[in-house]
C-alpha cells in the first residue's frame, strides 16, 4: 500500500496511490493516519488507516497534477547515515566506515515533492544525494536482540540528503553543509511493506539522465543494523525519518535543474533547483 499526503481546496488531505495505466494516481481517499498516545498522554505510535476504510474517487487523480505535501505532518528529526554504500565513500576520497556514521538534518530543511531546492549564497557546490527513507512508526529505544526491527518501521519513502559540499569538507561537522533549509525533500508517498533486505534500486537523475543507480542489498549496515545503532544512542519518535546513505554518482546541481530520486516501490521523488 502507498499513501500520499496532498492540498486540495486549501486543505491536507491523504490518498490512495495505484497506478493507473503507467501513471501513479490517487484512486481512493483515505483518512489521516493517527497518533496513539499511551497512559501518560505521550505519543507513542502511529495507526495507519485500514485498506477498507479508503472511498474510492469518481476519477484518479495523477500525482504529477496535484500540489503533494510530505508524507506525514510532523516528526521530531531527520536521521542520516553517510558512506553507507562502499563506492560512494570512495569516490569522495574517504575510509569505508567500520559503524555506522550517523548525522541529523533539521525538519527546517524538510521539502514537499514538487518544492524547490534553493542553492544558497554561502555555498558553490551543492550535491544531490538520493536516498532510501525510513519511516518510524513506534517509539524506538534500546531494543532487545530478540526485537524485530520490521515493527518499529511505518513505511517508506524517498529521500534526497542534498549537500553543500564545499562548506562540509570546510566544517569540522556537518551541521552547517546539510541543514539548510530545502535540504531535505522527501516523498512522494509512504509506501507500506516493501523489503529493503532483499534490495530496492535507488536511482537519480539530473535532467532526466541517470546519475546514481544502486541498490539497497548493497549496504554495508543493512536497516535493522542502522536503526538498532541509532535508537542506542537517540529515542527515534513516530514520524521520524531515517535516511540510509547515498550510492556513488553524486555531483552538483545548478539553478534551472530537476532533480529526481526513483526508489523501487516507493516512486519518484522530483524537485527542481534555484538560486537564492
Amino acid at each position: 500500500m502507498r499513501i500520499c499526503r496532498f492540498r486540495l481546496n486549501n486543505g491536507p488531505r491523504y490518498g490512495l496511490v495505484e497506478s493507473v495505466g503507467g501513471t501513479d494516481c490517487i484512486t481512493h481517499s483515505l483518512p489521516g493516519p493517527q497518533l496513539h498516545t499511551d497512559e501518560s498522554g505521550m505519543a507513542d505510535r502511529i495507526v495507519l488507516p485500514k485498506q477498507q476504510q479508503a472511498e474510492e474517487l469518481s476519477k484518479p487523480l495523477p500525482l504529477h497534477e496535484i500540489t503533494l505535501l510530505t508524507p506525514l505532518p510532523l516528526l521530531s528529526k531527520v536521521v542520516c547515515v553517510g558512506r553507507n554504500y562502499r563506492e560512494h565513500a570512495k569516490e569522495l576520497g574517504n575510509e569505508v566506515p567500520t559503524e555506522p556514521l550517523i548525522f541529523l538534518k533539521p525538519p527546517s530543511a524538510l521539502l514537499p515533492p514538487g518544492g524547490k531546492i534553493v542553492r544558497p549564497k554561502l555555498s558553490q557546490n551543492v550535491h544531490f544525494e538520493g536516498e532510501l527513507g525510513i519511516v518510524i512508526g513506534k517509539v524506538c529505544h534500546k531494543l532487545p536482540a530478540d526485537a524485530d526491527v520490521r515493527e518499529y518501521i511505518l513505511g517508506y519513502t524517498c529521500v534526497n540528503d542534498v549537500t553543500a559540499r564545499d562548506l562540509q569538507k570546510k566544517d569540522n561537522q556537518w551541521s552547517r553543509a546539510k541543514g539548510f533549509d530545502t535540504f531535505c525533500p522527501v516523498g512522494p508517498v509512504l509506501a507500506i511493506g516493501l523489503d529493503p533486505w532483499k534490495g530496492l534500486k535507488v536511482q537519480t537523475r539530473v535532467n532526466g539522465e541517470i546519475k546514481q543507480d544502486g541498490t539497497t542489498a548493497d549496504f554495508i549496515f543493512q536497516v535493522d543494523v542502522v536503526i538498532r545503532y541509532i535508537a542506542e544512542v537517540m529515542t527515534l519518535l513516530p514520524g521520524d525519518i531515517i535516511a540510509t546513505g547515498t550510492p556513488a554518482g553524486v555531483g552538483p546541481v545548478v539553478a534551472g535543474d530537476v532533480v529526481e530520486v526513483t526508489v523501487e516501490g516507493v516512486g519518484t521523488l522530483r524537485n527542481s533547483v534555484v538560486d537564492e
